[in-house]
């Protein structure tokens, strides 16, 4: 099969994974993104992939056929029925390496959604590109919110030796594999990240979690991962758990609150939501000055947690709290160790254009 187009224009968010309580399953898009543009060579006999990078990894990141979206590229148009040809790829990164900002997920993500763009027009099939993108990153809590935008809970759903799927009453199969929902998000909600001058690595953070946990700490999580979805949407919740003559509908927190404090309900629903027993604790020692500035923002009442490995740290908050924040991080800003970006919460996922 032939591409469809000789040029691929493709953007795709930053993600922040787990936030705190929703370890491995949580995924959330924000408004920072890096740009890929792949153009067809003229040449025929051109099939080789020409790499230029400007931006975050221009010092350290591969130009040849090991580039994480060079190879996710050249998977994905085999998957997609496209053949090997030669490319420019135009990478203008603003998503930091190895600092828990879902730099390797944006890759796979991009090198997905250009090869879809090239194989076929009008838009983009998000679900294979999800279902790709899970496969080959092993787990989708980055990849989710990099496809779609907006909050993601992603799972792997389990079936029998020999069972592909499970019948579902009035619906389509349930198949084996990643699984995905998109949670609407406040548009009042944003996101302060705190990207410190030092790197982590996945690996090395995983390896410091315990084989098991207590029991009340998975308890703990689960009663705050459920608070979530409400926890980024609370005008949804105001106006669903309050009766239409303004009364309580069911004595949720929600349901008490005029609208002039639903800044201060929804803060507290972002506090409580992202507390976490199950991964942070244990990673801490990793990344002494990421903690010691969440511990400061927690004091302070801010919903602050860890971006996916680290050692950015992530600041959910309802309403303007620019100043308040950078106030409580001045010292580290003032050190040269730190920079902050203050950022809305990305809704679209992955967007592509041709020609």
């Amino acid at each position: 099969m032939n591409p469809v187009t000789r040029r691929v224009h493709v953007r795709v968010p930053a993600t922040s994974a787990n936030l705190g309580s929703g370890f491995d399953t949580v995924g959330l898009a924000l408004d920072y993104h890096d740009e890929l543009t792949f153009t067809l060579s003229d040449d025929p006999a051109d099939t080789d992939a020409h790499v230029n990078i400007e931006g975050e990894g221009a010092q350290t990141l591969p130009r040849d056929e090991t580039h994480l979206v060079v190879s996710t590229f050249r998977r994905a148009c085999r998957t997609f029925g496209l053949g090997r040809f030669g490319f420019t790829l135009e990478a203008h990164n603003r998503i930091p390496q190895a600092r828990g900002m879902g730099s390797s997920a944006e890759a796979i993500v991009a090198g997905i959604a250009a090869a879809a763009a090239f194989a076929q027009d009008g838009e983009l099939n998000r679900s294979a590109i999800f279902d790709l993108a899970a496969t080959i990153e092993g787990h989708p809590d980055n990849v989710a919110p990099a496809v779609f935008g907006g909050l993601t809970v992603s799972w792997d759903f389990s079936t029998a030796e020999g069972v592909g799927s499970v019948p579902i009453p009035g619906g389509e199969p349930l198949h084996g594999g990643f699984h995905t929902v998109n949670y609407p998000v406040d548009p009042a909600i944003a996101a302060a990240v705190f990207v410190p001058d030092y790197e982590l690595s996945t690996e090395k953070a995983r390896q410091a979690l315990p084989a098991t946990l207590p029991y009340r700490d998975a308890v703990y999580n689960v009663s705050r991962v459920g608070l979530l979805p409400a926890a980024m949407n609370p005008g949804a919740l105001a106006a669903a758990t309050t009766s239409s003559d303004g009364s309580d509908a069911d004595g949720g927190i929600a349901a008490s609150v005029a609208p002039s404090a639903l800044a201060a309900t929804a803060n507290t629903l972002l506090y409580t939501a992202t507390q976490d027993k199950l991964h942070q604790p244990y990673r801490a020692a990793l990344m002494e000055p990421s903690w010691n500035l969440i511990e400061r923002f927690r004091s302070h009442g801010y919903a602050a947690a860890v971006s996916g490995a680290g050692p950015c740290v992530l600041v959910l908050h309802y309403g303007d709290a620019r100043e308040a924040i950078d106030a409580i991080a001045a010292e580290d800003l003032a050190s040269g160790h730190w920079q902050v970006l203050h950022l809305p919460i990305d809704t679209a996922g992955v967007t592509v254009e041709r020609g």
